[in-house]
């Protein structure tokens, strides 16, 4: 039964908000439409008015698997399904639920007035960005091994090369001088060869071809 409630012009705007949404917002979210509308209240009223129009029987509260509690409007008999991504909630009607029935040896010494089904899941909308995502993820796969994160350039194929005609480790200048590049140019693809695993450095400031390097040249 509906107590009696004196409708202020703050619980109109607020039984408006929560009659225009069909996903059962939190007091959260419905203070950021309702502050739209009356920029002067503060999240602490529409908390309590929601309390005060749940309490008179105006609004149900929901407290779906224990997550922040929602407000819907339809005070008909209804269950709810809920995404566990983003949270959201719909309702679902049961027909045969009616039917159900809990086993006297079960009941615990209740006496039973009624019972809530909820169903979880994910939504469509987290369905279609997770698939998304997938593809995504699929595409950037598919690049690497095209591109192949151990493709060469030129000046990394002339390093690498006169690496390997090296005995033992050796410095940036060395590898300028058995190469046509600068010494700077020579230390910025080391350190790419160095990330990619087919230069090592040995010894400081030293460095050797590594057998995915050889590799790498074949």
């Amino acid at each position: 039964m509906q107590k009696l409630l004196r409708m202020t012009h703050q619980r109109e705007v607020i039984l408006d908000e929560i009659k225009k949404s069909s996903t059962h917002p939190t007091a959260d979210e419905l203070y950021e439409r309702i502050k739209k509308k009356l920029p002067r209240i503060s999240l602490a009223t529409v908390y309590r008015n929601l309390e005060i129009m749940s309490e008179s029987g105006l609004i149900n509260k929901l407290e779906i698997s224990g997550r922040q509690k929602r407000f819907d409007w339809d005070l008909d008999q209804h269950d709810h399904i809920y995404c566990i991504q983003c949270h959201r909630v719909d309702n679902i009607d049961l027909a045969d639920k009616k039917d159900v029935a809990l086993p006297a040896d079960q009941n615990r010494g209740y006496k039973v007035a009624g019972c809530r089904v909820e169903f979880y899941g994910i939504c469509p909308k987290c369905s279609a960005r997770s698939q998304k995502k997938q593809k995504g993820e699929s595409k950037k796969m598919a690049c690497k091994s095209k591109c192949g994160s151990k493709e060469l350039s030129e000046k990394q194929r002339e390093i690498l090369e006169a690496l390997a005609k090296c005995e033992d480790a050796c410095g940036s200048k060395d590898i300028a001088a058995a190469t046509s590049l600068e010494p700077k140019q020579v230390s910025c693809q080391i350190t790419a060869l160095k990330k990619k695993g087919l230069v090592d450095s040995p010894v400081r400031c030293k460095y050797a071809i590594t057998g995915d390097g050889k590799d790498a040249l074949s």
